[in-house]
């Protein structure tokens, strides 16, 4: 705090406040951060050498934000400006992704518009994170929720709406281009030409190739909510994250995205992006690409197709699993039970379907996560049986939940001799267990998952597991009964949500039910307002309800009369939205061309920042420059975008196969919380320590350690920081804490060291009592020349690398050195290269020194300084002497000293020629610059 003690022109954050609202100021109206595109509105001279860095699309909580928010914002920032400074083109802004449930929530409590609340955390955030000085380009922020943003999602989605998946090509095509060779081909559907199936027909068949279709699909249904919840929103009890309603798995008409056509492709060219291999290794095993054969089990008039990654094991089957949603279960479900049925596999229930019924219903109370976890294996028989296609074997058909529809074909083959799972199950079920593979001797365990020879199989006795599968695949094909293909564990993407606050589907449905794409000309389709917010909530346990989503209410805006080429007629709107993905899978297109009102992104500006680079060598699949964001966005949020990517890239829209070309993942800021003896948090910030114990008033509390957020109440906020550091120290202090990828604890406390350095440097130019410049002309000696030069290729490399926190180490050890051998002021020629160097770090102050050395141009573009090589070059060096393992002294010698000359230096140096004594050591190992081992 400033007192009458204090001299007037210390740097406190008072004079911080000042300084960081004038330069803040400055840079706005002078437009210091615009970077040119090629073309359109936002036209400029634009350099070869470009950067675009982004961060993760922020959603604005009503919150606002707490210190743990900016980290990687502040990360890239300091990034973003050392590149421009080193004279870059450089693309850095911040947008919204605004759409989202926290705002329809609050709309559905007060009757609010979920767009006032959200403009309204907009601001808040906007506020909070200017205060901090990011360098973005103000006129490309971007919000999911605006038309003008919308209207280019919409657009995107009847792009994929309007293609296919061409798998001989490889590639997304047209969906006219199918149309072409549908009508030119002798093909026939029911015995149908194309040309004679009528309209609603000839849809039904595109809908089946169309990389956005309608499916009846099996989704997560919270009666007690009125909505559809995805997976990650399915507690491990099966209940809702929101509200802890139950979930009922069932069938309902749903848009999805046929992302699961792009398997191989989203897998294979991870190998050409520069991400974290953990990030890569999450994505190969979310897409779960496994190579085996689907293979037909008949029953009766109908087929089972099974996919196995061991088909060696045919033999093997002794039974067939469906999940309980599978399409076939009540087809092959008989009106009795077989004669001779086992009473443990009929559940207790009088006929098959009775069974069924039950045991679909239990089952459709779990969630994926329980079902695949669940140790206990319950099941029941179908009173079906199919037919093993390589032996001719009747075997029972059972429904049970361990198997999942969503994974391969919602149907297994069990071998419970070489699969744990399906052993469980034919133990409990008193099902027979027959070996396929022979297990090494002594093996003394159940199920055998290893290689071996094939046993009990027909003509495949003899043969190793690899030998047989293509033995097997091969027998398959020739004979008709199945065929080698690839599988994912990736599902295709359920792109519907029964709420109000989302992106409507530019679609309308025609009499017949049919779905037909809006014209670009109508875009954007535009919510309407409602009255009411929430979707019509249900019994939380009536299972078999109906969504109804706000928007069904919407009875003017639902039905609607359109000229769509063929005259007036009455069309029925899409009542679902699409999900919040949707807006943040392309966002970075739009920040490359935010105003243009022809195109998403004109292909100029697209080519230049986005584009593949020759600098990146061949395979280059284009991209942002760096992307930075939390590691929890490592699977669906990346996944997603990649697959818009690729499909635009497909149709020509875009230059690069990838939207990120690098990622980097920045660790989370953690905080100590204190919990009462009720066990109830209490504000971490009115906690004292006292002799090694906390104390909350009188009361002793117990420390704990985690994420900081408003349920443990130990936020502190960047606005507290601000008001009592400036934002130069809260920006400094944060990227001092530890590597940008590490998480790390925050102390309030501690915010005080990286005032006090610049406090320190800040006197180290300017004059504390009168405000005036304390530079010294006078030439620095050769030490600091040295110390300096070192410091500035250092720092370089430092922030090249995102070491943000050892650059500032640097800058603190040079600022010492001068603090201590100056005392009258810095040089003038140390203090004109300090200050630029911390200008990526502490922005404002940079920018105030700067201009008090007697600069008229803001350092935003440069200059960084350079490197003298000449001061590089070491006369000297020192040597750490290890006696027996310990560093027990050091010696300097001479930088050109021959290993020879360093050891007799290591051996006459005092405390090492006393250790060492008459004896003549075993050993003298030098390793060159480094240090000098001697073994007694």
């Amino acid at each position: 705090m400033s007192d009458e003690t204090t001299p007037g022109h210390r740097y406190t954050a008072e004079l911080a406040g000042e300084i960081e609202a004038r330069w803040q100021r400055a840079w706005e109206d002078q437009g210091t951060y615009h970077a040119p595109n090629p073309v359109g509105p936002l036209r400029g001279e634009v350099p070869e050498d470009k950067l675009f860095v982004q961060d993760m699309f922020p959603y604005p909580s009503g919150a606002g934000l707490h210190v743990g928010h900016p980290l990687g914002f502040i990360g890239t920032d300091v990034f973003a400006r050392y590149h421009r400074m080193t004279g870059r083109n450089v693309l850095h802004t911040m947008g919204f992704d605004a759409f989202g449930l926290p705002a329809e929530q609050y709309a559905v409590q007060t009757g609010q518009h979920p767009r006032v609340t959200t403009e309204a955390n907009i601001d808040t955030y906007l506020r909070q994170i200017r205060r901090l000085g990011l360098g973005h380009d103000e006129r490309r922020r971007i919000s999911t929720i605006d038309p003008g943003y919308y209207r280019w999602t919409q657009w995107i989605f009847l792009q994929i709406f309007n293609s296919y998946y061409d798998a001989e090509q490889g590639k997304a095509r047209p969906i006219e281009r199918l149309v072409e060779r549908f009508a030119s081909g002798d093909r026939t559907w029911d015995g149908k030409t194309w040309a004679q199936l009528s309209k609603a027909e000839r849809e039904k068949v595109l809908n089946e190739h169309r990389l956005v279709y309608l499916s009846d699909a099996p989704v997560n249904w919270a009666p007690g909510l009125g909505t559809v919840v995805s997976n990650e929103e399915v507690t491990a009890e099966g209940r809702t994250e929101r509200g802890n309603m139950p979930v009922f798995r069932r069938n309902l008409r749903q848009w999805m995205m046929r992302i699961t056509a792009y398997g191989d492709r989203l897998i294979d060219d991870l190998d050409r992006l520069d991400w974290p291999e953990k990030v890569k290794s999450m994505q190969r095993n979310w897409i779960g690409r496994s190579h085996g054969a689907h293979v037909d089990f008949a029953v009766g008039e109908h087929e089972i197709t099974v996919f196995t990654t061991r088909p060696d094991t045919l033999f093997g089957a002794t039974y067939v699993v469906l999940a309980p949603e599978h399409e076939l279960v009540e087809a092959l479900v008989p009106a009795e039970w077989p004669a001779g049925t086992d009473e443990r596999w009929t559940g207790g229930a009088a006929t098959p379907a009775e069974a069924v019924a039950a045991y679909r219903r239990a089952a459709s109370t779990k969630s994926e996560l329980e079902r695949q976890e669940n140790k206990e294996k319950t099941g029941v028989f179908t009173g079906a049986f199919a037919v093993n296609p390589v032996n001719d074997e009747r075997v029972p058909v059972f429904i049970a939940d361990y198997v999942l529809a969503s994974y391969g074909t919602g149907a297994i083959m069990a071998v419970p001799a070489q699969d744990q799972r399906d052993w469980d199950f034919a133990t409990v079920f008193g099902l027979p267990i027959r070996r396929t593979v022979q297990p090494p001797e002594g093996f003394d365990g159940e199920a055998f998952t290893g290689d071996g020879p094939a046993v009990n199989s027909g003509f495949l006795d003899g043969m190793d597991v690899a030998e047989a599968k293509k033995a097997v695949i091969s027998w398959l094909e020739e004979h008709g009964r199945g065929r080698g293909t690839i599988n994912f564990k990736l599902r295709d993407w359920l792109f519907s949500r029964q709420r109000y606050w989302g992106e409507p589907f530019p679609i309308v449905y025609d009499e017949d039910g049919t779905p037909v794409a809006v014209p670009e000309s109508m875009l954007p389709v535009e919510l309407p307002e409602v009255d009411d917010y929430s979707p019509r909530t249900f019994d939380p346990e009536d299972a078999d309800s109906e969504p109804s989503p706000p928007l069904s209410r919407a009875t003017d805006w639902i039905t609607v009369e359109l000229d769509l080429g063929d005259g007036p007629k009455t069309y029925r709107r899409d009542a679902n939205t699409m999900p919040n993905w949707a807006g943040s899978c392309w966002y970075q297109l739009r920040y490359v061309d935010p105003t243009d009102t022809e195109s998403f992104c004109a292909p100029e500006n697209e080519r230049y920042w986005l584009g593949p680079q020759p600098s990146h060598g061949p395979g280059d699949p284009g991209g942002v420059d760096l992307y930075i964001g939390g590691v929890e966005h490592a699977v669906l949020h990346l996944l997603y975008s990649r697959f818009w990517q690729k499909v635009l890239y497909d149709l020509g829209h875009v230059s690069g196969e990838e939207p990120y070309r690098k990622l980097f993942n920045q660790g989370y800021i953690q905080a100590y919380a204190y919990v009462d003896k009720r066990g109830v948090y209490v504000p971490a910030a009115e906690v004292v320590e006292r002799d090694g114990k906390h104390f909350f008033g009188d009361e002793e509390v117990r420390q704990e350690y985690g994420k900081m957020g408003k349920s443990l109440k130990n936020v502190v906020t960047p606005d507290e920081m601000c008001d009592q550091y400036g934002a130069d120290t809260f920006r400094l202090y944060e990227m001092s804490m530890g590597p940008m990828e590490v998480s790390r604890p925050w102390a309030t406390k501690d915010v005080v060291g990286a005032q006090r350095f610049l406090q320190r440097l800040w006197r180290n130019v300017v004059d504390e009592e009168t405000g005036q410049v304390r530079v010294q002309d006078a030439d620095p000696d050769e030490a600091t020349l040295r110390l300096l030069h070192k410091t500035i290729a250092g720092v370089h490399d430092d922030y090249a690398n995102m070491r943000y926190n050892t650059a500032g180490a640097k800058l603190i050890e040079l600022n010492n050195h001068l603090t201590k051998n100056f005392p009258d002021g810095a040089p003038r020629a140390v203090a004109e290269a300090v200050v630029p160097m911390l200008a990526p770090l502490c922005p404002h102050v940079a920018e105030e020194l700067w201009a008090k050395l007697g600069h008229g141009e803001s350092l935003a573009h440069g200059p960084f300084p350079t490197a003298d090589d000449r001061y590089l070059v070491e006369d000297t060096v020192e040597y750490p002497i290890q006696v027996n393992g310990k560093v027990r002294a050091r010696v300097t010698v001479a930088a050109s000293a021959t290993q020879d000359e360093v050891k007799s230096a290591a051996l006459a140096e005092e405390k090492v020629a006393a250790l060492v004594g008459t004896t003549t050591p075993r050993k003298v190992i030098v390793v060159p610059g480094r240090l000098v081992n001697i073994v007694l």
